[in-house]
């Protein structure tokens, strides 16, 4: 998205703006923002359907909080943070800026950006539920909208140090999901598992999610709000050259996810007996997320490779997060997005093909990139949550946390 963000010269002017602005594509980005957004209500229908259902309004709330809390934040200093004019590290044009017209006009631009935002902070939602204060969980929804996500998304997307380096990340798979899944991380290990997740003798024992119809429509909604974050990523759609573009990141981003859902069922039929409905969700997504970073730059047979190693290395990381690392994360987030982000990005190292999209990126940029966003955010985010949890207190009482959140915390529930 570095690269293709402003397609034309900025416009100073009016005037000059007529010149640059097209209709067209115009449209193609305000579309790719509607289909972002959709990814909301996919994410709040996966994580509610995996979790209980005595937390399912308060699992809808955070993801209505992120997308309001992230709108405003991003527009006040977020956005200026990513896109403004700065130095290597950090941009900064004032509060209140939205970047100025190119082949499209501002609003378009900072709108598409912000729904990105809002991704980001939900995926950190999934990995602390059940068990995290709501006042406390608006805190750290509202740093990471405003501070973290822009800080490292300059970097890469707004002309940083990683952008210098020739590193590549298309739609985000570092940009927005490692840093989200490197977040997801750290509040889970600050919170602690959920009561009654891990029993006397230290082994796991399962929550089953309370409605895996739900999660599967999640599922749906992602992949469809996918074909907005990646194809629209292009931010143009007239002229040959991105029509060809855009039609190419279609079919890679479906053939990663088509790739990695058959991964992952064939995983747990051979490993588990039978092929298991919520591990082939979380392989469909871990598939999206794998293809994000090279989806422009890889060929079809590459993107199906990496859905499918993407997806291996994903059910291989559930295990070993619940079972030897021992850290409750009740929807794979830090799996899915964390583990997920860090082999698409490093897969573009090993897939771009140059003569696709003339991508040329290093094994070792990719992997610098991704090891210093997920570093940064993963630090981050220990020290705010571990802050918040000594000085406030993170996690909800015990009671709350065995009869659950949705009547203590907001006095109505989903189900009665």
């Amino acid at each position: 998205m570095t690269d293709m963000l402003f397609v034309t010269p900025l416009a100073a002017t009016v005037e000059e703006a007529k010149d640059y602005v097209n209709g067209l594509d115009t449209l193609w980005v305000l579309l790719g923002a509607i289909l972002v957004f959709w990814m909301q209500p996919g994410f709040a229908l996966v994580e509610a359907g995996l979790t209980q259902s005595k937390n399912t309004a308060n699992i809808l709330m955070k993801n209505f909080v992120d997308f309001m809390f992230g709108s405003v934040l991003f527009w006040i200093a977020g956005f200026s943070i990513m896109y403004g004019e700065g130095n290597s590290f950090f941009g900064w044009e004032g509060f209140g800026f939205i970047g100025s017209d190119s082949n499209v006009p501002a609003e378009c631009t900072f709108i598409f950006q912000t729904v990105f935002c809002a991704t980001a902070a939900t995926i950190v939602s999934g990995a602390m539920a059940e068990r995290t204060k709501f006042s406390m969980y608006l805190v750290f929804s509202i740093v990471i909208s405003a501070l973290i996500y822009p800080i490292e998304g300059h970097w890469s997307w707004g002309g940083g140090w990683l952008s210098e380096m020739g590193f590549h990340d298309f739609a985000g798979s570092t940009v927005v999901h490692l840093c989200g899944g490197s977040l997801a991380l750290a509040g889970a290990m600050v919170l602690g598992p959920r009561v009654g997740k891990y029993g006397k003798d230290g082994k796991s024992r399962a929550i089953p999610g309370h409605n895996l119809v739900l999660c599967a429509l999640g599922v749906f909604c992602l992949w469809m709000g996918w074909f907005g974050f990646n194809p629209c990523s292009t931010v143009a759609a007239t002229g040959y050259d991105n029509a060809v573009s855009m039609s190419h990141v279609f079919v890679t981003t479906n053939m990663a996810a088509a790739t990695g859902g058959i991964a992952a069922m064939l995983y747990t039929w051979v490993v588990d007996g039978k092929p298991s409905l919520s591990m082939v969700c979380n392989g469909v997504l871990a598939g999206l997320v794998g293809i994000t970073a090279g989806c422009d730059c890889v060929s079809i047979g590459a993107a199906a490779i990496i859905g499918v190693l993407t997806s291996l290395v994903m059910c291989g990381s559930v295990a070993f997060i619940d079972k030897v690392c021992k850290i409750d994360d009740p929807v794979g987030a830090v799996s899915v997005h964390g583990v997920g982000g860090i082999m698409g990005t490093i897969m573009v190292g090993v897939f771009s093909d140059p003569a696709i999209d003339g991508v040329e990126s290093s094994l070792a940029v990719q992997a610098l990139g991704a090891l210093a966003v997920a570093a940064f955010s993963f630090i981050c985010g220990l020290a705010l949550f571990s802050a918040i949890k000594y000085t406030h207190g993170l996690r909800c009482d015990l009671i709350i946390e065995e009869e659950g959140l949705d009547v203590y915390e907001h006095g109505e529930a989903c189900y009665n």
